[in-house]
């Protein structure tokens, strides 16, 4: 019905601007928190990998929870519980990928003069960037099976309407709706294995 259809377009709405927001903030807090990049390994470094691991330590589900209870019911909070979880996820990887990079065209973009923006566009993108999409994507993926079940703590979407189901005692529909979770779980699953494979193969 359409009210299902509107509860599956949240799902992928909070899916979609969760791991964004978090991708787009994961990428200077890596670097911050990149051991061999940091623009300070007495300050910046330590605050940033404290960062990744608070965000990293709760799991998305309690994000969700508290985000509910200062926020109300309804989809930022499942936004934002996704977001933190993007941070801590994909922004240990991100910094991993930095730390492994080589450091010649580093050393030579600041032999130069080069400021950290150029390092960070001319050294160190083009040798992590395959990697950092890929894990976007997978990312991505593993927020969309997380997003299917935030709502039912009042994060919207398609755990929101199981909730409902449920409380209302209708079997015939927790039942479909369970089967559509997994059909789109799995779908989203073969579309970021072939997007991985796409960027590996180039």
């Amino acid at each position: 019905d359409k009210d299902y259809l509107r509860y599956v377009f949240e799902t992928v709405q909070m899916a979609y601007v969760g791991t964004l927001l978090g991708v787009v903030i994961s990428i200077p807090i890596a670097w911050c928190a990149s051991f061999n990049v940091t623009p300070s390994r007495r300050l910046v470094y330590p605050i940033a990998r404290f960062i990744i691991m608070a965000t990293r330590s709760i799991h998305e589900m309690i994000w969700a929870i508290l985000f509910v209870i200062i926020l109300g019911y309804g989809m930022l909070p499942g936004v934002l519980a996704l977001t933190l979880f993007t941070i801590g996820f994909a922004g240990k990887l991100f910094s991993e990928e930095v730390e492994a990079i080589k450091m010649g065209p580093v050393e030579a973009i600041r032999a130069t003069g080069g400021n950290s923006l150029q390092v960070m566009v001319y050294a160190v993108l083009p040798q992590v960037k395959v990697a950092w999409t890929g894990i976007s994507i997978y990312t991505w993926d593993s927020s969309f099976r997380a997003a299917t079940v935030l709502g039912y703590f009042g994060a919207g979407g398609m755990g929101l309407y199981l909730k409902q189901t449920i409380e209302t005692l209708e079997n015939l529909r927790v039942s479909a709706i369970l089967l559509s979770i997994i059909m789109l779980v799995t779908v989203s699953e073969l579309a970021s294995a072939w997007a991985r494979k796409k960027i590996r193969g180039k």
